[in-house]
């Protein structure tokens, strides 16, 4: 439940959901031209972006809520998410990692409204404690409005976990809102169990909190060559000259992750460590990890027959009868014009398949 104060300053909230990836250790469910986030991947009937878009609604109104993807998939979110307008949807024209589109996200929303607060996510994230992630996200927001801070939520670590990057947290401030010391990149295992010792150390979520004005600055001070290509644009920014100038200049942009970029130079970066439930959805076993089991520990996704089989991911599509039998520890994943069967203990390695595919078949099933 937001505060009084919190209602007034929900109108200067906006979100910014970032869309665009393709999502290959899904593959065959996620495909080139309908990635992970569009689709109904934990058997709702809702996709994951749909999800997090309603997880937002609390916090600011549908037309606050800005979608980064490329322009592919543009009348996918339309579908998806009716209640927004075209605007609303930045178009990138090249795939430049996430400080390009950052910056020009708060470069458009600083032109809407300069005092924007804004949090950046991603489109295919799990929450389960949806108050928790609220109650931080709100935190987060009220600090960033008071503050010239970037804010970031540290997710509290369950186990020594090597595929994430760590933050190293320090002094705590007011409100449970923790000084950064560093950010550390993906460990090897002995590296992950002492982190985990110290109790010092988050996992990255990629979830930031900051206020346009707070964001701009720093791109001017740290990622100048960023800045210099997309700030010029500012004056077409939310008119029907937006898109032939990012069109013309985005590509220009370096490729580089907003952690590089910013947060690992910045010296006013916070966190607030936070346990709501979270997982990034990465690959088939994270999704294992987060579904419903029956009692032979099988995740079931469509209308499936299983015998004598246990420890099982096993999806089919509508329409479509499967049957297994003996299986133990496997992916099955039937889609209309792909079958993969995969032991789910070298699920790592799905990503590099799509690559022999692409070998044997080019593009057909990617």
């Amino acid at each position: 439940m937001l505060s009084q104060d919190q209602n007034m300053s929900k109108k200067h909230n906006y979100v910014a959901i970032m869309a665009g990836g393709v999502g290959s250790r899904f593959w065959p469910g996620s495909r080139e031209k309908r990635p992970k986030q569009f689709l109904d991947m934990l058997g709702v009937g809702k996709s994951l972006l749909r999800l997090t878009f309603e997880r937002f609604l609390p916090i600011c109104d549908p037309d606050h809520i800005f979608i980064v993807t490329n322009a592919q998939y543009k009348s996918l979110i339309l579908e998806q998410l009716p209640e927004i307008s075209e605007n609303q949807i930045l178009c990138e024209p090249s795939r430049n990692n996430t400080a390009p589109c950052i910056a020009y996200t708060a470069l458009k929303l600083a032109a809407l409204d300069p005092q924007a607060n804004m949090v950046v996510a991603p489109s295919d994230h799990i929450v389960l404690k949806e108050a928790v992630f609220l109650e931080k996200i709100t935190s987060a927001l009220d600090f960033a409005q008071k503050e010239n801070a970037l804010v970031t939520l540290g997710i509290q670590p369950s186990r020594p976990d090597t595929g994430y990057g760590y933050i190293q947290f320090g002094q705590e401030l007011a409100g449970g809102v923790f000084k950064v010391q560093r950010f550390a990149e993906k460990p090897d295992y002995n590296t992950a169990c002492g982190y985990i010792e110290t109790g010092e150390y988050l996992w990255n979520a990629g979830i930031f909190i900051w206020n346009v004005q707070s964001i701009l600055e720093a791109f001017q001070a740290l990622a100048p060559e960023i800045y210099a290509i997309l700030e010029p644009g500012k004056s077409v920014y939310n008119t029907p000259g937006e898109q032939a100038f990012i069109d013309a200049h985005y590509p220009t942009t370096p490729n580089i992750s907003v952690d590089f970029a910013i947060m690992e130079k910045a010296d006013n970066v916070f966190t607030i460590p936070a346990e709501f439930g979270w997982s990034d959805l990465g690959t088939w076993a994270s999704l294992y990890a987060e579904c419903p089991k029956d009692e032979y520990d099988n995740v079931v996704q469509g209308n499936i027959l299983a015998l004598d089989s246990d420890n099982c991911l096993l999806r089919s599509p509508e329409g479509k009868l499967m049957v297994v039998k003996d299986l133990s520890d496997y992916i099955v994943v039937d889609t209309d014009d792909v079958l993969l069967i995969y032991p789910k203990s070298k699920e790592q390695e799905i990503k590099q398949v799509t690559g022999l595919v692409k070998s044997h078949s080019g593009d057909l099933y990617l």
